[in-house]
């Protein structure tokens, strides 16, 4: 029986100085930016509980009272308050 032929191999290698793991020259992060992204977290979450205590209008959210502004939001203050608890979240991405 006759042999078989055998293929060529493909003249592709890997290139090894692709492969090597590359250090960032980043250090932690400062202060400021960790300040802001748990304040925008905690500020979220005032605001919703806050819109809880407007959402009743005998005493706090009623006509004439310091927390009429935000009753008349309505609804639209869940998504300011998970709004600025998410940019907060997304900021954690960034955090070294």
């Amino acid at each position: 029986m006759p042999k078989s032929k055998v293929r060529k191999k493909t003249d592709y290698t890997i290139s090894t100085a692709n492969r090597t793991p590359v250090k960032v020259k980043a250090g932690p992060s400062g202060v400021v930016y960790m300040s802001v992204m748990f304040g925008l977290m905690l500020l979220g979450l005032l605001w919703l509980v806050v819109n809880y205590l407007a959402a009743d209008d005998e005493h706090y959210g009623a006509e004439g009272k310091f927390l009429h502004w935000m009753n008349e939001l309505g609804p639209w203050n869940f998504l300011i308050g998970f709004s600025l608890m998410v940019a907060g979240l997304l900021m954690t991405m960034r955090w070294r």
